[in-house]
């Protein structure tokens, strides 16, 4: 019996979706999938509000994925930041799939919304608040190790929002030497070889370091050296080269920002004047004016 593309994907939507019968939501429709499991959009009876759920794919309670959506709850409870979806409820539906239930937000993924906003400072805003939420994970001994565009949410109300967290070490945790976790192109040298024991902190600084440069390549006006030492600086090869953590690559984000003398660049006099410029560039120009004003005045009555 052949079956149509439309009938099959029904079916597995019928079979994919969450029994939630004992439990206090009601199924509203799919929000997305991914590796191990989806988020679904649901309604809590109890509070009459609408929350997402997500939910891994084997029913096995005891399976990897399951440890993985238990982690990734109790990871995201413990750091509580604007920056990351609240948890609100953890458990295991009838069928014997884990779940948690997290705050709905409705939005696009970073790479999604960057197609649509491609002004330099509107980026480095949300990209500030991103390396903010690390680097407060990184504070309380929380490493991502899976940080990348379609991990990052940009809310419809202006929220910048850090997803994903299944992969996250906790406290010095340490896997097997030769595990390999996280996403081709945003995982550091040393993770992508393996060398458990030196990944740390600084892994995701080389994720956040590759997303930089993304957000810089298209963006206009063209980005200044400083910005581009800065994603050179946190993308380096080495670990010893880069930003030690995320609170110190925010730290030279904030001084390119405020025009002062950034970590990532070794200054020539002419990057020394291009900064002072834009740096004091109302006062330049008055003075200018100033003299400007006093040459004529001298000129057009020299007595």
């Amino acid at each position: 019996m052949h079956l149509s593309d439309a009938a099959l994907a029904h079916l597995r939507r019928v079979v994919d979706e969450p029994s939630l019968a004992g439990t206090p939501y009601r199924l509203v429709g799919l929000l997305g999938r991914g590796g191990m499991g989806a988020v679904w959009e649901v309604v809590d009876e109890r509070l009459a509000r609408a929350v997402a759920l997500k939910v891994v794919d084997d029913p096995r309670g005891d399976s990897l994925g399951s440890a993985c959506l238990r982690d990734e709850a109790r990871t995201i409870a413990r750091l509580e930041h604007p920056g990351l979806l609240p948890v609100h409820d953890v458990g295991r539906l009838a069928d014997g799939r884990t779940y948690y239930v997290m705050k709905l937000v409705r939005g696009r993924r970073l790479d999604a919304w960057c197609a649509e906003h491609r002004a330099l400072d509107e980026r480095l805003v949300g990209f500030e608040r991103i390396v903010q939420t690390v680097a407060f994970a990184h504070a309380r001994g929380v490493v991502h190790r899976d940080l990348k565009p379609g991990n990052v949410m940009v809310g419809e109300f202006g929220e910048w929002l850090v997803l994903d967290w299944g992969l996250a070490l906790i406290g010095g945790e340490r896997e097997p030497e030769g595990t390999i976790v996280g996403t081709a192109g945003y995982m550091a040298p040393e993770q992508a070889r393996g060398e458990v024991a030196a990944t740390d902190a600084r892994a995701d600084v080389y994720a956040l370091g590759r997303i930089l440069a993304e957000l810089l390549a298209d963006a206009t006006p063209r980005p200044s050296r400083r910005l581009l030492a800065i994603a050179a600086k946190a993308s380096a090869t080495e670990p010893v080269e880069r930003y030690a953590a995320a609170d110190a690559l925010a730290d030279d984000l904030a001084r390119e920002r405020a025009g002062r003398r950034v970590q990532a660049l070794r200054e020539t006099p002419l990057d020394w004047l291009a900064r002072c410029h834009r740096r004091y560039a109302a006062a330049i120009w008055l003075v200018v004016a100033y003299l400007v004003m006093r040459v004529l005045a001298i000129l057009v009555w020299p007595g």
